[in-house]
């Protein structure tokens, strides 16, 4: 499962999903500041399954349902590693028990 974190989102976090998971940022892609289109053509294009973000905004600017990977949008209150941590292990456990496959939105 190749995951890409959004620039929004601490590099440290990549840490937290292990060796079971490889873990991109939009930094070690070297894509930050690309816009969202752009970046979800990138994404798809660069055979990833999964991308996290912050930006709430993302399913009302784009057309979601054109791009084959799977988004999940972490609704925390900041993004401070510490507060997203448990985020992150929510989502390792969807995607260990694939119950991500049941959901066309996924907000964390």
């Amino acid at each position: 499962m190749r995951i890409l974190l959004d620039e929004n989102i601490p590099a440290k976090v990549k840490s937290d999903f292990g060796k079971d998971f490889e873990v991109r940022t939009v930094r070690d892609m070297r894509w930050s500041g690309k816009k969202n289109g752009e970046l979800l053509g990138l994404i798809t294009f660069n055979g990833f399954d999964f991308f996290i973000t912050l930006d709430k905004n993302l399913k009302h600017q784009q057309n979601l349902a054109k791009f084959d990977i799977k988004i999940f949008i972490l609704l925390a209150k900041d993004n401070k590693h510490q507060t997203l941590q448990p985020f992150i292990e929510k989502v390792k456990y969807l995607l260990k028990s694939e119950a991500y496959k049941k959901f066309n939105e996924v907000g964390l």
